[in-house]
């Protein structure tokens, strides 16, 4: 056992120094251990006080001291740091299998006051309702295996994007305008692209799948997409189509556009098409085994064509899958998306990609319940994002190790010092 500790500790350091050169200066090293260190030790609170008393007991006040300028006022660069992470983490996934999905995703983080960038009352995924909080848009690379998040940006509301005085004493940098989630995500893809992280169908929920303007970005820069779409959402029925623009009779300038006939020749919605179909299109998919069992529900796929605004076009949009799921049991299917993975697909496979989201659901549970992702305490845009960047290096660390074809226990190595007798952290009451 000892040995496979002392290789661990090697893989840790060896890593450590790899982050180490994106820092810029040689003496963020030890800060950065501290910090990582600190995430990955077992605790309650991984903001810096608490995370400082666990790594240097002895010397709390300084390494607090040195901890905190490290992750809210040294100036170096956090999209650097991750993209090593993420490069560390994928060489480990790719020995496994190709990386299968980029997912996208945004998760909120509850928050008191009004202070902390970005903080603004908006729909809140931990807490299922409209409350006070930050909003995180992600996207990750995943596969059966593993996932990494390769991209993290704060979402800034409207309300802060335009706020001049939030802005300076938030540090929200001067090239930060608002931007909706979508194009954060678009923005974050096209830096995976230029980093040449290995390709794959693009998977997120209805939140981004409903924007026909960032499906067609998709296609555009020739990724394929899952991504959920609304109840309401309209689409042709299999083999139906916009009919031709009318044809010239020789006079005025010639039709360009798709037309609909509305009492009989149109786009229907897409809860209205799954409920139209016979019972007999349902097939029963399993697509993982659970912790609480295999999970499978009913599904059926078929071939449509998104009909948004296809009356200002003069020619009719490309077939791509449509995936209903339809539990049994309830009174209405649950669930839609649509995929431009290619026509010979099976149901299996469009089932198994749709479900990679479950991966993101972990990733975040993980990042917020064991490495701190939430815990942070400062209000401003650089610590905020340092301090996110960090959680993610802790994470893919952890997440390389367990993908080991024989993983020791990954940070079975890293021992906490004994706190100093009646300490207590100051912890969440700082925070707003």
């Amino acid at each position: 056992m000892a040995k496979s500790h002392t290789t661990a500790s090697s893989r840790f350091s060896e890593y450590l120094e790899r982050l180490r050169g994106v820092l810029g200066h040689a003496d963020r090293l030890e800060p950065l251990r501290a910090y990582l260190t600190g995430l990955l030790l077992p605790g309650e609170r991984k903001s810096v006080e608490p995370m400082a008393a666990k790594v240097d007991p002895r010397r709390v006040s300084s390494r607090h001291q040195s901890m905190h300028h490290f992750v809210a006022s040294a100036p170096w660069d956090a999209k650097a740091v991750l993209n090593v992470a993420r490069d560390y983490a994928l060489e480990q996934m790719e020995r496994h299998a190709p990386v299968a999905a980029w997912i996208i995703d945004d998760t909120g983080m509850p928050k008191k006051g009004s202070h902390s960038v970005g903080v603004s009352r908006q729909y809140c995924g931990a807490l299922g309702k409209q409350d006070n909080c930050q909003v995180v848009v992600t996207v990750s690379a995943a596969n059966a295996t593993m996932s990494v998040p390769c991209a993290y940006r704060l979402y800034l509301p409207e309300v802060w994007a335009g706020d001049q005085k939030r802005r300076q004493e938030a540090g929200v940098p001067e090239g930060i305008g608002f931007a909706t989630k979508w194009e954060i995500a678009l923005g974050a893809i096209d830096r995976m692209i230029e980093d040449e992280v290995p390709p794959a169908p693009v998977v997120a929920d209805s939140g981004y799948g409903v924007v026909t303007q960032f499906r067609e970005a998709l296609t555009e820069r020739g990724l394929s997409y899952m991504v959920g779409i609304k109840t309401q959402t309209t689409l042709w029925p299999p083999g139906l189509q916009p009919l031709p623009p009318h044809k010239w009779h020789g006079q005025g300038r010639p039709a360009t556009k798709l037309r609909r006939n509305t009492s009989r020749h149109h786009p229907v919605a897409v809860v209205k098409l799954a409920k139209s179909l016979p019972r007999r299109s349902w097939r029963t998919v399993r697509w993982r085994e659970g912790t609480q069992g295999i999970m499978q529900s009913r599904f059926v796929a078929l071939r449509v064509r998104a009909a948004h605004r296809d009356v200002q076009r003069s020619q009719p949009r490309d077939e791509e899958w449509l995936l209903i799921e339809w539990p049994k049991g309830e009174e209405e299917p649950t669930k839609f998306w649509l995929s431009t993975v290619p026509p010979d697909a099976s149901l299996q496979d469009l089932v198994r990609l749709a479900m990679h989201r479950w991966r993101i659901e972990r990733d975040y549970e993980e990042m917020k319940g064991e490495l701190g992702l939430d815990h942070y305490e400062g209000r401003n845009w650089l610590g905020f994002h340092h301090h996110g960047v960090l959680c993610i290096a802790a994470y893919a660390f952890l997440a390389a190790e367990r993908a080991r074809l024989s993983p020791p226990e990954a940070i079975a190595f890293l021992k906490p010092a004994a706190l100093p007798k009646g300490f207590r952290p100051r912890g969440a009451a700082r925070a707003s």
